[in-house]
């Protein structure tokens, strides 16, 4: 076994063209992560494994995303794109200090798993000084081939426009990902030379000058979906959903329901208890949480959000960043809650809109409340006691308190605080004129039809 942990080279300097889009193509999301976030996180799971990140010139977004990602990466510059061998030499001077193996990712290739570079470190432990990870495509047109011997030492990496009829039958293709337990291997990637189709320096022309100074090279295999690169728009969407696909088979195999599990959306982050169900149609963004036992009927989207243990919430509620549900609280359809701690118990069941404030644990929201928390300039708060009842239809300007127990009469405008057990009304006095309707219909008949 290697005496030190690895040291990964990221390769991030492609440009992307085919992606048309003024961002970098490394930095497009998947489940809200960038795809070079997703590629260093799985990096970092190799205990005291080093980082360094080859980028393109003024690519300063990238460098940004790896400093904010990995702190301790170094970042290194490729100032013209000469081939993958030339991107991992433009990381020379990590490579000369470090002593243990090197594994050469991609940025644009997000879905690699952690226990394959496990993988790949235990066929250098078996003896290789060179191991490649290899799939098998239902088409391989277009990829390297993986050409080996009877007893499956690989010979050469042969990249298509390069290879014969014969190498073109090759079943098992190239993904780009390569592992070295190499001595100098500086001395080695100096080599390669660019007498090919493209005259670009091949990463993959290291087998061959390994084997020729008695090297031993192999192939670890893994599945086409773990080694999927994005190059256009259509391919990270199909990247998002191999990696939708292996979230909800997670989550359900660590004990949570879903009705639907294809129309439910989740982010990296999403952290979801067992005995949750959740219906169909739901969408996590970033930074929510769901404790035990919560239901999450569908059609809600939810960000930045607590659901707490046993609560219940939808059909169609809007849950964004700073809501912090209690055990058992109740939201209904058409409620949106912003900033806005619910205590355990709470309802707003019906029609709401509850912005920047605190609701006690069992207050009860009727249907139409609105938090009015913004004068333009500056958000304030809405404070609710404990059990305290909003009746239907109110509007409560904020800043503003409902004392614990109160009572505030539905169709009310609250602007003052309310005290605790009160009832608070805010009404015009009702009036009424008799026949008023009737004598209104015959004026307003009599001027259309002189009208016409």
């Amino acid at each position: 076994m290697s005496a030190s942990p690895p040291l990964f080279v990221v390769l991030a300097a492609g440009k992307g063209t085919r992606m048309k889009s003024a961002e970098p193509k490394v930095l497009h999301k998947i489940a809200g992560r960038s795809m070079l976030a997703h590629v260093l996180e799985t990096a970092k799971t190799i205990d005291g494994a080093g980082l360094s990140v080859v980028v393109g010139p003024e690519m300063e977004a990238v460098v940004r995303e790896t400093r904010a990602v990995a702190p301790g990466a170094e970042v290194f510059v490729q100032t013209a794109q000469r081939g993958t061998a030339d991107a991992v030499l433009a990381a020379r001077s990590a490579l000369d200090r470090h002593s243990g193996d090197v594994i050469v990712l991609y940025a644009d290739t997000p879905l690699i798993r952690p226990e394959t570079l496990q993988r790949l470190q235990k066929a250098l432990d078996a003896g290789a000084n060179i191991a490649v990870l290899g799939f098998r495509p239902k088409n391989p047109t277009g990829y390297g081939r993986l050409v080996t011997d009877s007893k499956g030492t690989l010979l050469a990496i042969r990249e298509e426009k390069d290879a014969s009829q014969a190498e073109r039958q090759i079943a098992i293709c190239n993904s780009g990902v390569l592992a070295f337990r190499v001595p100098k291997i500086n001395d080695l990637l100096s080599h390669i030379g660019n007498s090919n189709a493209k005259g670009e320096f091949y990463l993959t022309d290291a087998i061959e000058l390994a084997r020729a100074v008695g090297l031993v090279a192999t192939v670890v295999e893994c599945d086409a979906d773990e080694v999927l690169g994005v190059n256009a728009r259509d391919q990270l969407a199909a990247a998002e959903a191999i990696w939708q696909t292996r979230a909800r088979l997670a989550l359900m195999r660590d004990g949570v329901t879903m009705i639907a599990p294809e129309t439910v959306w989740l982010s990296f982050d999403t952290k979801i208890a067992p005995d949750v169900v959740i219906e169909p149609n739901v969408v996590f963004g970033l930074g929510v949480t769901v404790e035990e036992g919560a239901t999450i009927l569908g059609f809600c989207h939810l960000t930045g959000a607590m659901i707490g243990k046993g609560a219940r919430v939808g059909p169609f509620s809007r849950f964004r960043p700073g809501a912090k549900l209690g055990p058992d609280v109740h939201i209904g359809n058409f409620v949106e809650v912003k900033n806005v701690s619910l205590g355990a118990g709470a309802k707003a069941n019906h029609l709401s809109y509850l912005g920047d404030g605190s609701v006690g644990s069992k207050a009860n929201i009727g249907a139409g409340t609105i938090f009015c928390n913004y004068d333009g300039f500056n958000k304030q708060k809405t404070e609710i006691g404990e059990g305290a009842f909003i009746g239907s239809n109110t509007s409560l300007v904020a800043p503003v308190r409902i004392g614990a127990g109160a009572y505030i009469g539905s169709g009310s405008v609250i602007t003052k605080d309310v005290s605790p057990g009160a009832l608070a009304l805010e009404r015009v006095s009702q009036e009424e004129r008799p026949g008023w309707a009737e004598k209104f219909r015959t004026l307003m008949t009599r001027r259309k039809a002189e009208k016409s």
